[in-house]
């Protein structure tokens, strides 16, 4: 047994490490002169962080990053009421044609993402929303697939909670507020970091929506800026780690619900 767990150890690190190669080659890339990127190795008192710079005073990086954090922000707060609200009324309401919402919501995970492209651009061209803020975000302030999540960990808290709030004079809402709520804390992390990062790395949206650099998310800054000036791996590496460093940073704070929530799943 002993054994057995330390091979899964060795296969764990060196598949970490061979995941992280490319990671920490393009921080060194990023840090090398332009007349060195192509070179193996580039000495230490080489290294700068001019392209960090470069891409800083040239380009309105700045702008892209405030368009990502606020497309990030305001589709992860809305999808945290919208998903969570929603799973906890399909799991603890009943109201007329549940099963068949419900049915219908796992039907549109099964449309390919493709399919809605035109009929979505279409309608927010329509709408006038395209090339703004709201055509960026609210078209996304739900998930079928986090609506799903949220209900089957709501199913998963036992009865008895709720009927003995129930018995203390609480209503349905504080019920979900008192109770609930504070139980779903990894619940709460998961969709926080998926819908982050979903919306953080988006790149199909963005670019069809924005039609000014000046609504440009950093994907989309990123890649213009990329095929105007692909010669400078270096400072293509260095907008690629900025776009990265929000991504850790918000993993880093949610890990610990995120990895309770793997943890327990299942277990009531």
């Amino acid at each position: 047994m002993k054994k057995n767990r330390v091979a899964l150890y060795v296969v764990a690190i060196i598949y970490s490490f061979l995941t992280l190669i490319p990671f920490l080659w393009s921080i060194y890339t990023s840090l090398k002169p332009t007349d060195e990127v192509f070179n193996f190795w580039t000495p230490l008192n080489k290294l700068s962080f001019s392209s960090y710079s470069y891409i800083l005073k040239n380009f309105p990086f700045g702008q892209w990053l405030f368009n990502s954090l606020l497309v990030a922000i305001i589709v992860t707060i809305g999808n945290l009421i919208v998903n969570t609200m929603a799973g906890y009324a399909f799991a603890r309401f009943k109201f007329p044609l549940r099963g068949v919402l419900f049915y219908v919501f796992l039907a549109i995970m099964m449309i390919p993402g493709q399919v809605l492209l035109i009929p979505i651009y279409m309608l927010l061209a329509n709408l006038g929303w395209i090339d703004t803020y709201k055509g960026l975000t609210i078209p996304f302030l739900m998930s079928p697939f986090m609506i799903f999540l949220a209900r089957q960990f709501f199913l998963g808290v036992p009865k008895e909670l709720e009927e003995a709030a129930q018995i203390d004079g609480l209503g349905k809402w504080g019920i979900f507020f008192k109770i609930f709520l504070p139980l779903s804390r990894p619940l709460l992390a998961t969709q926080i970091i998926f819908t982050f990062q979903g919306n953080w790395n988006s790149f199909l949206w963005p670019v069809l929506l924005s039609t000014s650099s000046d609504k440009y998310t950093l994907p989309v800054g990123l890649n213009s800026f990329y095929g105007q000036y692909s010669a400078y791996w270096n400072s293509v590496m260095a907008g690629v780690i900025m776009l990265t460093l929000p991504m850790i940073i918000i993993f880093l704070i949610f890990q610990k619900q995120f990895v309770k929530g793997i943890s327990t799943s299942g277990i009531k």
